[in-house]
């Protein structure tokens, strides 16, 4: 059979191979954090809660400055089998996750416009269908988003830190053709996976592609990024919205 008899991938929830899942962001989910959103991206759900607190690692004592950091953690409900709680210590995934969403959202912050303040963003999926890093790093920026407001209403700060916008979308190759956003049945079934950060100028912050199997050429990866720039941009105005 040559490559051309491959049959074209039928995506389960018959989405064009260009369609974000439904996207929806719900704010103030919770009261307590000075921000929460629960972020739906299809069957993906994480609750994204804001706290800002005084004081900054070591690091940055008597820099003028603040700091964003994050954590991640799939709930044990999110998947089945049942996902055990990682009590004592993270797993490699977990850590690494955690460090792609505390990477991305620093890229749209002005640390020194609120300094000596830490922001801690807590990313805890409560369904996983995929998507999961990509999700909490969207939903965790309008989390953030709502928490910023919340100082500039109280007047705490006086200006926003706030650079630009941050969101993130997945892209697989699945019988050498590019789709958006992917599902697990796709993920699984993926032989490329990329994780595309980007700003609200589309430049990009992190790119995260593997090839599960085999290789991938440039055209291909370039038809992955311009495919997941429109993603992005769709979500830029989910965000807003």
């Amino acid at each position: 059979m040559t490559n051309t008899d491959t049959p074209v991938w039928q995506r389960p929830d018959g989405r064009e191979a260009d369609r974000l899942r439904p996207v929806s962001f719900q704010r103030e989910f919770t009261q307590l954090p000075t921000g929460s959103v629960l972020g739906k991206f299809g069957n993906t759900q994480l609750i994204c809660t804001v706290s800002i607190e005084p004081g900054v690692p070591r690091f940055l004592q008597d820099s003028g400055q603040g700091w964003l950091t994050a954590e991640y953690r799939l709930m044990p409900g999110s998947t089945k089998p049942r996902q055990p709680r990682e009590l004592t210590k993270l797993s490699g995934r977990t850590q690494e996750i955690q460090r792609l969403i505390g990477r991305s959202l620093r890229a749209g912050i002005d640390f020194h416009l609120i300094p000596n303040y830490t922001i801690t963003v807590d990313v805890d999926v409560l369904q996983a269908d995929a998507g999961t890093r990509t999700g909490g790093i969207t939903a965790g920026f309008v989390a953030l988003q709502s928490a910023i407001d919340r100082l500039l209403t109280e007047g705490a700060i006086e200006k926003s830190p706030i650079k630009t916008a941050i969101a993130a979308v997945s892209v697989g190759l699945i019988g050498d053709k590019p789709f958006l956003d992917l599902n697990y049945e796709e993920d699984v079934a993926a032989s490329v996976d990329l994780n595309v950060v980007m700003n609200g100028e589309m430049q990009l912050i992190e790119v995260q592609g593997t090839a599960e199997s085999g290789s991938y050429s440039r055209e291909q990866l370039n038809q992955m990024l311009d495919l997941a720039q429109k993603g992005i941009q769709e979500l830029f105005v989910a965000q807003k919205a």
